[in-house]
C-alpha cells in the first residue's frame, strides 16, 4: 500500500501549511507526495564546444535561469523531500579584474509553485505575505576571486546577505560555475535555519519539519 504523505513547504525558511484533508484528521490527504526531483545545476561542457570569450563586465541573468526551495519533512515516521522552483529570476553580477566585484539576484516569491494551486495561494498570502515582500533578493559581499574559467566547472565560494520576507541574514554557500557556449553559469544551494529569520519549524506530532532548508538556483549568465 503506498505511503501516505502530506507537504508542508518552505522558501528559505518560512514555512506554509496547508491542510489538504481539512476536517478529515491527520491520515487522508489530496495527494500523494514522493521526493521532489534533485535541483539543477551546472554541468561540464562537451570538449568541442566553442566557450564564451572571458571577460569583465557587468553580466546579466537571462532566461533559463530558476530558483526555489528545498526542505525536509517526517510524516509518521516516513521521510519526504519537498521543493518549489520559479524561472522568474533577475540580476547582474559585475566582474572587474577577474574578481566578482558586486553581484545581487532576485526572486519573483509570487510564482515559486509546486504541483498544487492551493498548497501555492496559502504560501504566497500566509506564509510570505507576498502583498508587502513580493521578492527575495541574495546579494554577494565582494570582491571573490573568481578563477580562471574554463568548460569544467570550478568552486567559489562566497559570502553574501540573503532577504526574506523583510529580513536579512549574511549567509555563505559555494558557488559551481562554468562557462559556456552562451556565457557563464552558476548555481548553489544557500543553508537556511528558519530561526535565523524568525520562523519556528511545525510540529505537530504526525507531521515534523526540520528546522532547516535551503534556497537553490541555477544561473544563466550572459554580457
Amino acid at each position: 500500500m503506498a505511503r501516505r504523505r502530506r507537504a508542508w513547504w518552505i522558501v528559505g525558511g518560512p514555512v506554509a501549511v496547508l491542510a489538504l484533508g481539512l476536517g478529515v484528521g491527520p491520515l487522508v490527504y489530496a495527494a500523494l507526495e514522493e521526493d521532489a526531483a534533485a535541483a539543477p545545476t551546472v554541468q561540464a561542457q562537451p570538449s568541442d564546444v566553442e566557450l564564451a570569450a572571458d571577460t569583465d563586465g557587468t553580466w546579466t541573468v537571462a532566461p533559463g535561469s530558476s530558483a526555489g526551495y528545498r526542505v525536509d519533512e517526517v510524516l509518521n515516521g516516513a521521510d519526504v523531500t519537498v521543493a518549489g522552483t520559479t524561472d522568474r529570476v533577475t540580476g547582474s553580477v559585475v566582474v572587474q579584474g577577474g574578481d566578482i566585484a558586486s553581484a545581487e539576484v532576485t526572486v519573483d516569491v509570487a510564482s515559486i509553485s509546486t504541483d498544487s494551486g492551493r498548497r501555492d495561494d496559502y504560501f504566497r498570502g500566509n506564509v510570505m505575505d507576498v502583498g508587502t515582500h513580493p521578492t527575495a533578493t541574495f546579494a554577494v559581499r565582494g570582491p571573490v576571486d573568481l578563477p580562471e574559467l574554463g568548460g569544467t566547472p570550478v568552486t567559489v565560494p562566497v559570502t553574501g546577505d540573503l532577504t526574506l520576507r523583510g529580513t536579512t541574514r549574511q549567509v555563505q554557500t559555494d558557488l559551481a560555475v562554468v562557462r559556456t557556449a552562451g556565457g557563464v553559469e552558476a548555481s548553489g544551494a544557500v543553508p537556511v535555519v528558519f530561526a535565523d529569520f524568525g520562523i519556528s519549524a511545525p510540529d505537530l506530532g504526525f507531521v515534523r519539519v526540520e528546522d532547516r532548508g535551503q534556497v537553490e538556483f541555477l544561473l544563466k549568465l550572459t554580457l
